[in-house]
């Protein structure tokens, strides 16, 4: 696999992201020239990035910019070979209130991105999609055939995106691959999250956690293994122009979850109910379980982690890192 990629010139844009710095970091570690396309601001910070091993930071171009600014995508864009589109606002609760920025981000920043990739005949595009455009599953294990459902302006946005993708290789046969991770955990995955919530309000001492609903069922996925799906949908032909789904094939409550990582953290607590938390009742996806049939015959990917190995992982990285938590606030 690294063979395959080294010395390729790979744009990665959200690339201070949780996900997207993880793909970064493997991407130059396998010996490609990565750009790493970050969100413009006066702080000179650069997001996850700056907490990448020296020695791979000298190995990454940042370029920074705003995925809704066309002309800048396009200058990011310029000269490389591959892209993978990670630039997303992706906080479900957010949503409800400042839906617009997320047509902007989501829906046009993607036509720019796509606009940009045809532009410079670029030979590869992978795009990020998401679980949630799936809502509540009709059936399971969800398939890429499932209906596609917007139960909240996010996963509304993502489908607008989505779409967008698709259309852009039937129109115009941009080489697009859609990569569709399910519920994506691990270091450095900010508190709009149930799993870092947990773990954050955990490791703070608190005797009562809390939480929304504990009924919907999630299939997380470990972040090395996300990336790991993105970067063998990338290089799998037989992908392109195709939606590939990510996860790890296991379905968990919520409830049952914050049992796991009470055993794995041996600390006892309290769940209480944040009716801040609770999403509008027809907008709560309700159960997510993924098929990754496809990536598994089409890539050879599987999932190398398991749920409680990662939640360890995770849990520690927490427990070290406090100081970017507020646990006593609810962060949408």
């Amino acid at each position: 696999m690294a063979k395959q990629w080294q010395n390729k010139r790979v744009l990665v844009t959200g690339a201070d992201g949780f996900i997207g710095s993880h793909l970064v970091e493997r991407l130059a570690s396998e010996g490609a020239q990565v750009r790493a396309f970050v969100y413009y601001n006066s702080f000179g910070r650069w997001g996850w990035l700056d907490d990448i091993s020296p020695k791979l930071q000298d190995k990454v171009e940042l370029f920074p910019g705003d995925i809704r600014d066309p002309g800048r995508v396009v200058e990011a864009v310029a000269s490389q070979e591959v892209v993978f589109h990670l630039a997303s606002l992706i906080a479900i609760p957010y949503s409800y209130h400042a839906p617009d920025s997320y047509v902007q981000t989501n829906v046009s920043g993607a036509l720019n991105v796509l606009n940009a990739c045809r532009t410079h005949d670029i030979e590869r595009v992978i795009h990020t999609s998401t679980s949630e455009v799936y809502g509540s599953a009709l059936f399971v294990p969800i398939t890429e055939e499932h209906p596609l459902q917007g139960q909240s302006p996010y996963s509304a946005s993502k489908i607008g995106a989505d779409m967008m993708a698709m259309s852009f290789h039937q129109s115009f046969e941009l080489p697009v691959i859609t990569v569709r991770p399910f519920n994506t955990y691990g270091p450095r995955q900010s508190a709009r999250a149930v799993i870092p919530t947990i773990l954050s309000q955990i490791h703070n001492g608190v005797s009562e956690l809390k939480l929304g609903a504990l009924s919907p069922t999630r299939d997380f996925n470990y972040v090395a293994d996300t990336v790991s799906g993105f970067i063998a949908a990338a290089q799998c032909d037989r992908a392109i122009g195709q939606v590939v789904n990510v996860g790890s094939g296991r379905e968990i409550s919520i409830g049952e979850l914050v049992k796991t990582v009470i055993r794995i953290t041996g600390k006892e607590v309290r769940v209480v109910t944040d009716e801040l938390r609770i999403r509008p009742e027809n907008s709560e996806v309700n159960r997510l379980l993924c098929d990754a049939t496809r990536a598994r015959d089409w890539t050879g990917w599987a999932p190398e982690y398991s749920l409680e190995q990662g939640l360890a992982e995770t849990s520690k990285w927490v427990s070290q890192n406090l100081q970017y938590f507020k646990p006593q606030v609810y962060n949408i």
